[in-house]
């Protein structure tokens, strides 16, 4: 099956040599493009892609102001375009609330050379977006969204990629070295799910009971952004556990992302540092390009950053997170999986789960990857299966 795309960007020639790019790979078609945001709504109107590339800044409407409308009359999978500088991972993630699917740092000398690992990366990414659920501006609801930013300028210059970022290769257009997310309702090989962990929606029968916990571990990926605000923006500031948050995330971006989510919350949150005691109220966030690690000495959890890893493709990874929290809190964690592409987290969770702790996996439905939670999911491993809207209701009601 083709995938037909539409790429709008204000550059003559970033439009040609994206479209050469995606023409080249047999699997995707530029059906159009534009110059703006508004030529872009109108193509999308008439031509109805099946994914939008998107840049940011662009004369007569700007791409965030596009997406929005896009979204508000036929949501499309979108794939934005950005800086990787603090105010890029601003932009980025207005963007992503504005209803974009995902991201890539932008860089026009890198895409004027002609590479192989380029031109996979960008088809990958593109066919993996097309895959996803996107959310109508209707489905935000009021009582998690927030009053859009204004806009900002992105800056002019583009900045490098810092080693062993998230999870993306050492290239200037980064992305996930991970599995292509399966079809919804298949597994990672394109099996049909079976088993009663496919077919649940909302809450699973097995209700965990209600619990204090040592820590609570979340991880994320490929629409992971807003997913966590909408979860961490339902807890009190009284929550009694504390809360680590893994994020697939380039370095420049987890500060601007924790910041953000502080202050949408009534919780704390901030980026974790080397060292952190956890304490109730507060949520750390895994730093971009690390690997993060929550350990037990003297019945005081604290945090510890390490290096990225080579050898690993996210930085930071959930089963790292998860399975250190398995071996410092053996039964007394729990591990909540929501929307990402691949399987990071399915062998952290494997390893909470034998310890005792319970698992629980946002459902299908309201994913917009339906890969990590599926893979925690298919593996048996979940004992609840949530929408996303129940898991901050549902971490509430089971945990304070």
């Amino acid at each position: 099956m083709t995938v037909s795309v539409l790429v709008v960007d204000d550059s003559g020639f970033f439009r040609k040599r994206l479209t050469e790019i995606l023409t080249a790979s047999g699997q995707i078609r530029v059906v159009g493009v534009a110059a703006n945001g508004r030529e872009g709504v109108e193509l999308a109107e008439s031509l109805r892609p099946d994914v939008i590339t998107m840049d940011y800044e662009m004369p007569i409407m700007d791409g965030i102001s596009a997406v929005r409308e896009i979204m508000s009359k036929h949501p499309v999978p979108v794939l934005m375009f950005s800086s990787l500088t603090y105010e890029g991972a601003r932009i980025t993630l207005d963007a992503l609330e504005a209803g974009a699917v995902d991201f890539l740092p932008k860089n026009f000398e890198e895409i004027a050379r002609d590479g192989s690992q380029l031109q996979k990366i960008l088809i990958d990414r593109v066919l993996d977006v097309a895959r996803s659920r996107p959310a109508s501006r209707a489905q935000l609801s009021p009582k998690h969204s927030r009053q859009p930013s204004p806009p900002h300028s992105p800056s002019q210059s583009s900045a490098n990629a810092q080693p062993g970022q998230t999870p993306r290769p050492a290239t200037t257009v980064q992305v996930p070295a991970a599995p292509r997310p399966a079809v919804p309702g298949r597994t990672e090989g394109g099996s049909p799910v079976s088993g009663p962990q496919s077919t649940m929606s909302g809450r699973a029968s097995r209700k965990s009971p209600a619990r204090r916990y040592a820590v609570v571990g979340i991880g994320t990926s490929t629409g992971g952004p807003v997913a966590l605000q909408r979860v961490l923006a339902a807890l009190p500031a009284s929550f009694p556990s504390p809360i680590v948050l893994v994020q697939h995330m380039p370095a420049s971006f987890t500060p601007a992302f924790a910041e953000r989510l502080n202050k949408l919350c009534k919780i704390e949150v901030r980026q974790a540092e080397d060292g952190d005691i956890l304490r109730p109220g507060l949520a750390l966030l895994a730093p971009g390009g690390k690997q993060m690690m929550v350990e037990n000495r003297g019945g005081q959890p604290r945090v510890r950053i390490l290096p990225g890893g080579e050898r690993l493709n996210y930085r930071p990874c959930v089963d790292v997170t998860f399975g250190s929290l398995a071996r410092s809190f053996p039964g007394k964690t729990l591990g909540v999986i929501l929307t990402g592409m691949g399987s990071d987290g399915r062998e952290g969770c494997r390893m909470m789960k034998q310890s005792g702790s319970p698992i629980w996996s946002q459902d299908e439905k309201t994913s917009v990857i339906y890969g990590m939670p599926m893979a925690v999911a298919k593996a048996g491993l979940s004992d609840e299966v949530l929408s996303l809207d129940d898991v901050g209701p549902r971490l509430v009601e089971g945990v304070c």
